[in-house]
């Protein structure tokens, strides 16, 4: 089953970051807890870890975008 991975809110006053690098690439396997992307915040950077095992489907952010709390950010596979 495909689901849509949104960026999650990554403090309490943080609305917003941009993706400095991905670590799977679309059609990479994962495992819950592995990290996918890492975002970077006017307060930190951060890895964001998967929610579930699966496969990497397709990258709705790129590096260097800038992107919203629930924003899209990918779609995942899974298992």
């Amino acid at each position: 089953m495909t689901r849509i991975l949104k960026l999650p809110r990554m403090g309490m006053n943080v609305e917003e970051g941009t993706i400095v690098e991905w670590h799977k690439k679309p059609g990479e396997k994962f495992i819950a807890g592995e990290a996918l992307y890492s975002i970077e915040t006017d307060k930190t950077t951060a890895e964001v870890e998967a929610p579930c095992d699966g496969i990497l489907e397709a990258i709705n952010a790129n590096v260097g975008d800038d992107v919203s709390v629930g924003d899209d950010i990918c779609s995942i596979i899974d298992n």
